[in-house]
């Protein structure tokens, strides 16, 4: 009995070096103005076709149900949209924390609907492949986008763009936030300044979640004070989406080590990760 058709593959964090709350719509959600890199840190996916129809999560985070997990809501849309009836197993190795503003539910989903792309050979387009994943939420688009984006809208208008070599220092504060309970935070400004051109110098813009974040989660602000000491001004820093993880960016790999090494002795977790110039995936939509 031959083996099943099975893909390992990379869901990658993602960064917001800053994202501007400029507005809301009448449907409640929030328009945004972010710059969203990605980087070579994140989930591993595995899929696995299966003999029947059948859509399984075979590991994933716990604390959320299999019918509420963008992965698998991923693979059931692909079936909806695209009339398969074959099914799959989803194994989720989660290695961006949960709860940290990193992206990794909207990562498993877009790495899903790529890799079934592949899988089942269904040719779609990468604007295809986009459309769907705005189904699911308002960062998905950008995984499968596969390269470094100004976003504007909800997320959902992506425009390239180049980055210097960049490492992060990444800290993870011991909290999860809920990305919906800071925007539905009746103290968020809803009317930032917005960018006037798609062009950034070394630490542009602000996070405007991050004081609703910081108010409700201290150990959100002390991640940042120590970052800001043991950096002592030398890089950028700011956090990443709605929380809880906060970065310091370094152009060198030895500078960011060497930060992280401080952070460690200082009794906070961390790691180095490099800026992607492309999604690994990126091949796995047709142009």
């Amino acid at each position: 009995m031959s083996p099943p058709n099975t893909l390992r593959l990379p869901a990658p964090a993602k960064l917001n070096l800053f994202l501007h709350v400029t507005g809301r719509r009448d449907d409640g959600y929030h328009t945004l103005e972010s710059l969203l890199v990605p980087i070579d840190r994140g989930d591993h996916v595995t899929l696995s076709e299966r003999s029947d129809s059948a859509v399984v999560r075979e590991r994933g985070v716990v604390e959320v149900t299999a019918s509420d997990d963008l992965a698998v809501r991923a693979a059931r849309l692909v079936q909806r949209n695209c009339g398969i009836e074959r099914g799959v197993g989803i194994d989720i190795d989660k290695r961006i924390p949960v709860g940290g503003g990193l992206g990794g539910g909207s990562s498993d989903a877009a790495t899903v609907l790529l890799g079934l792309n592949r899988m089942w050979q269904l040719g779609l387009s990468r604007r295809a492949l986009i459309e769907m994943g705005l189904e699911l939420g308002a960062d998905v688009p950008f995984f499968i986008f596969g390269e470094p984006a100004f976003a504007r809208g909800i997320g959902e208008a992506l425009e390239a763009v180049s980055l210097p070599p960049t490492w992060f220092l990444v800290v993870a504060p011991p909290v999860r936030v809920a990305t919906a309970a800071i925007f539905a935070a009746p103290e968020l400004t809803h009317n930032g300044a917005s960018a006037k051109m798609a062009v950034f110098s070394e630490g542009y813009g602000r996070n405007d979640l991050q004081a609703v974040a910081v108010s409700r989660f201290p150990e959100i602000a002390a991640c940042l004070d120590v970052l800001s000491r043991e950096t002592a001004g030398a890089a950028p820093i700011g956090m990443s989406g709605s929380g809880s993880c906060v970065f310091a960016a370094f152009s060198a790999e030895a500078a960011a080590l060497q930060a992280l090494s401080s952070m460690v002795r200082a009794g906070r977790a961390g790691f180095v990760a490099r800026a992607l110039n492309h999604h690994p995936l990126r091949r796995f939509a047709a142009p």
